[in-house]
């Protein structure tokens, strides 16, 4: 449970009255089956980073993708992937705050 506790106090101290009345942090399952994550980094220190799409593709149940666009992180991935993805967001959080 320790991301879940990271990405709900990084969802706190980026509340600013207005930030969390946009998209905020969105994740939805997908019907293959697996999960998307959409992140509003727009007002964050990582606001002007774009990251081209990098898909791995290990097999059609082992995938994932991650980009930065448009002040917006997005992720998915299969089934088992929704932690590792939100573990990934922290990591890159964490490089570029440190």
């Amino acid at each position: 449970m320790e991301i879940l506790d990271w990405i709900q106090n990084w969802f706190i101290e980026n509340c600013d009255g207005d930030w969390e009345h946009g998209t905020g942090i969105q994740i939805i399952t997908l019907d293959n089956p697996g999960w998307e994550i959409e992140i509003d980094i727009s007002k964050t220190s990582i606001a002007n980073l774009e990251v081209p799409m990098v898909l791995n593709e290990i097999s059609k149940n082992d995938w994932y993708g991650v980009k930065i666009e448009e002040s917006k992180f997005y992720a998915s991935g299969d089934s088992s992937k929704l932690v590792f993805l939100l573990d990934m967001f922290k990591q890159m959080i964490d490089k570029i705050e440190s």
